[in-house]
């Protein structure tokens, strides 16, 4: 049986030779990030915002303005109209309501009388501002712990090194994404964050694929410059790493654009994670070995005799 390799065996790219224009773009993209994060801010949904939220269908197109001046006349605060998919499908937010349980209902019913009997109400979701605020605070908790147990991981199975290198190159991804949702305006709730959780752990998987080679060949080739055999290690798995992103994108993208509307930007998402996760894996954490000055008595085994493997 014949074995077709997207990368032919063998390849010498020498990818450390642009790791400090990659380190140098990678931190002011982060730092863009943040400062994207503090100056605009994310455009949080309805599980983190608290308040109402409404997907209709209408039976004829749906006319925007028309809606938009009914509710209006309401009284209930802002409101925010989007198709949602089709041109009869229109997702309402409103904001809180005051009166707790009761007063999200009476919204509900005002919206319903205003719109009339003719549309089709889908989903109706209502989130108090207590329980947005948890909702927050558990996400942000939920994302801390992913990478303290991560760094934990790789510090046990490797060396410090690897760990400060994997746990930098999560950090990268997260920045990343959030920074591109606060960049574009995209709905950032609880679905992003699951997507966040996930892209983590697609590329730590990723990252220790690498760094297990670059484990076994420091301790094959102790004599040869640590650069030298980063990039051994990196040409070794780049096949492994372009068809892991290749086949996992092929479904995303799929999913993106035939999934539906509701996982829209859990798709996006996890498209932008491992575009950014395979980068990091390549371009942070691998370079970075370099900058902590591993060497190859670090990953040395305890009964291996000194030895000097040539190449």
């Amino acid at each position: 049986m014949k074995i077709i390799n997207l990368i032919p065996v063998g390849t010498k790219i020498r990818f450390l030779a642009i790791r400090r224009v990659a380190i140098m773009a990678s931190l002011a993209l982060c730092i863009g990030s943040l400062g994207l994060l503090a100056t605009k801010g994310l455009n949080f949904g309805i599980d983190f915002r608290g308040g109402i939220l409404l997907e209709i269908r209408t039976a004829q197109p749906a006319d925007l303005s028309s809606i938009r001046s009914n509710l209006g006349s309401l009284g209930l605060g802002e409101v925010q109209l989007q198709l949602f998919g089709k041109e009869t499908d229109v997702l309402i937010r409103i904001e809180s309501q005051p009166g707790g349980e009761k007063g999200q209902a009476l919204a509900v019913e005002k919206v319903k009388k205003a719109l009339g009997p003719t549309v089709d109400y889908r989903r109706t979701e209502f989130v108090g501002p207590k329980v947005s605020g948890e909702l927050i605070e558990a996400g942000v908790t939920a994302v801390i712990l992913a990478l303290i147990a991560m760094l934990m991981y790789i510090w046990f199975r490797f060396e410090w090194q690897f760990g400060i290198g994997a746990v930098a190159a999560l950090g990268h991804d997260v920045i990343m994404t959030i920074g591109v949702f606060s960049l574009l305006g995209l709905e950032f709730n609880l679905s992003t964050i699951a997507a966040i959780l996930t892209i983590a752990g697609y590329s730590i998987n990723d990252t220790v694929v690498v760094y297990d080679r670059v484990r076994e060949n420091l301790r094959k080739y102790k004599v040869r410059p640590l650069e030298d055999v980063l990039d051994m290690s990196l040409n070794d798995t780049l096949s492994r790493t372009l068809l892991t992103s290749i086949t996992t994108l092929i479904a995303l993208l799929i999913l993106y654009f035939y999934g539906g509307e509701v996982i829209k930007g859990f798709s996006f998402a996890m498209i932008w994670g491992v575009l950014v996760g395979t980068y990091s894996s390549i371009y942070v954490a691998t370079p970075l070995l370099v900058h902590m000055n591993l060497r190859a008595s670090a990953v040395a085994l305890p009964d291996e005799d000194d030895a000097t493997a040539q190449p």
